[in-house]
């Protein structure tokens, strides 16, 4: 349940839970739900169930016998943060976190709220950063949440980014990723929503990462913004800093 990742801002995936179910207008043309359906049909046994939600006791020890340090997306095809995920597996995830110290772990949810009401619950490993999904301004209230946790290192992920977002702050965020939806049925990025919000990151010094323009065909329309790719994340200083 671990693998290299295509995946620009991150090494590597580990999923020890898959499925979810849609719980904002981002989640509409989900790729995780398409590709559970596609190993399903290949016979691989985490995908028995396709994209019900499905806990994997047996993959919650694997980045322990990773050793090249690595940084690893956590539930790339699931939500850790699920309302039917319970606390005590949440609490193993964090653990092999912990223990896996010379990795470090990219958290992204839509369940913010959760994550907020959970966080007390969770001892925070300074590997762990943080994140949630914000795919318009009727969601930017998620930001809020994130910074009422006990994480070291909060990050954004404006992705699919559906609609300009022109009231968000950035306190407390260590790092902001944009990208635009990709395969079927992909909905449309304006530009304009990208600078804004690249501008608004400058602004106050928060590391940008642009992702993708999306699309169709995503590889045709690249992820170049403005004659460059934008690659930046938090530094080591930066994170460092935080605890």
């Amino acid at each position: 349940m671990a693998q290299n990742s295509a995946i620009e801002w991150t090494e590597a995936t580990w999923n020890p839970l898959t499925g979810c179910t849609k719980v904002s207008p981002g989640c509409r043309n989900c790729y995780a739900e398409r590709m559970a359906i596609r190993l399903r049909a290949m016979g691989h046994p985490h995908y028995s169930r396709g994209f019900k939600l499905t806990l994997h006791e047996d993959a919650l020890d694997v980045p322990l016998s990773w050793k090249k340090p690595q940084m690893i997306f956590v539930n790339s095809m699931s939500d850790l943060f699920h309302e039917e995920v319970p606390l005590w597996f949440i609490q193993r995830v964090f653990d092999t976190m912990r223990q896996a110290h010379w990795h470090t772990f990219q958290v992204l949810t839509k369940r913010s709220e959760r994550l907020r009401d959970l966080s007390a619950n969770l001892d925070w490993p300074s590997n762990v950063w943080m994140g949630v999904t914000i795919e318009s301004q009727e969601y930017a209230f998620r930001a809020d949440h994130l910074r009422e946790t006990g994480a070291l290192v909060k990050f954004l992920s404006l992705e699919p980014l559906l609609g300009p977002i022109k009231d968000l702050s950035l306190a407390g965020i260590d790092w902001v990723i944009v990208g635009g939806e990709s395969g079927p049925g992909a909905r449309p990025l304006s530009p304009k929503w990208v600078k804004d919000i690249r501008d608004l990151c400058q602004q106050h010094g928060v590391p940008f990462f642009f992702k993708q323009w999306g699309g169709v065909r995503k590889a045709k329309a690249g992820r170049i913004l403005d004659g460059r790719t934008w690659d930046e994340r938090p530094t080591l200083r930066r994170s460092a800093a935080l605890l």
